[in-house]
């Protein structure tokens, strides 16, 4: 399967005009747009535009309210939930992290629970909106099961993301994004829509046999073993539990009926870190922090050390230029 360098405005353009034909509002269009193509201008394809078909399915199914009335309920000082009315969670995401903000701005601290939600898309938007207004950003959301709880032989847990976003001064802010599994379940599925191979670990077939062929994964694996396992329960139960939601295997399916609502739960916090300290100096040491790990020396097979999100943020400068990598297959269904 070929893939096709697109620019990225008319990429956000295309997903936008789907989205609006199949019944969203443009606002909400316009959101959603911004957060996939945030992802594939990072070089995340697997949280990009590629996701858009799976939407619109599940919008056509009635798994996705196209029409949600999205409530605020602020529960104390810096405590609140966001209310989906299972719309896109990405903007009921949005709107999770803005609340956050804005606790922080005048507390010192924000922390929201959504709840009644879908797929998010890439946390990255999320955490480094918090960036931008000198605030720490935390996010945290939980997936249905298809990663095997270190020990186990069968699926328990989701990808289970979790990011973080912080400031610096003059360097861009550090963001890191992983899931908690090996790799995302994106990252398999983009390789399955190009044709390619995935690398032996990143996915297991029924009998538990790591596989090279993207369409034989069945369950995916926790990375580092017991800690990667570990950190899934604790995204799962901040996402899930805290949010009231449902957690592991009780999570409706993404790929499966359809018609079902998600009911996924989220987790976001913003710091602001002038209640803690200094604000100009802890921004100044954060510029300093990530210009001394840059010269440490690199070890061999290693041209420099690099901090979380750089490879990404280089990534989005360059694809502003040149375009956005997409399968053929994509950009096909979003001009159709």
């Amino acid at each position: 399967m070929t893939t096709v360098v697109v620019p990225f405005e008319e990429v956000q353009y295309l997903v936008e005009t789907k989205l609006k034909n199949n019944g969203v509002s443009a606002e909400h269009a316009i959101k959603v747009a911004q957060i996939l193509i945030h992802a594939d201008l990072r070089g995340v394809n697997s949280h990009g535009a590629l996701r858009t078909e799976h939407y619109i399915n599940r919008l056509e199914a009635g798994g996705i309210n196209p029409e949600p009335e999205i409530t605020f309920s602020q529960t104390g000082p810096v405590t609140g939930v966001v209310d989906g009315d299972d719309g896109f969670g990405h903007v009921i995401a949005d709107a999770a992290m803005h609340h956050a903000i804005e606790m922080a701005k005048e507390n010192g601290v924000g922390m929201v629970t959504a709840i009644n939600s879908s797929h998010c898309g890439a946390l990255s938007y999320f955490v480094e909106d918090a960036t931008k207004h000198d605030l720490i950003g935390i996010a945290m959301t939980h997936t249905d099961k298809i990663v095997v709880p270190f020990g186990g032989k069968e699926a328990f847990l989701g990808t289970n993301p979790i990011a973080y976003g912080v400031p610096a001064k003059s360097e861009k802010p550090v963001i890191l994004d992983m899931a908690t599994s090996n790799v995302a379940l994106g990252k398999v599925l983009q390789h399955k829509a190009e044709g390619k191979e995935i690398p032996i670990g990143w996915g297991v077939d029924k009998d538990g046999n790591s596989v090279k062929n993207p369409s034989k994964v069945v369950s995916l694996l926790p990375f580092g073993g017991p800690k990667g396992s570990g950190l899934s329960m604790i995204v799962d139960i901040f996402s899930g539990l805290l949010a009231g939601m449902a957690f592991g295997p009780h999570v409706n399916k993404m790929y499966e009926d359809l018609d079902k609502k998600r009911k996924l739960g989220h987790y976001f916090c913003a710091i602001n870190p002038s209640f803690f300290t200094d604000l100009d100096s802890f921004l100044t040491q954060m510029d300093s922090m990530i210009q001394e790990i840059r010269e440490v020396p690199p070890a061999e097979g290693f041209s420099n050390v690099l901090v979380p999100g750089e490879i990404e943020q280089r990534n989005e400068e360059r694809n502003k230029e040149i375009g956005v990598q997409l399968a053929v297959t994509t950009y096909e269904y979003l001009k159709s």
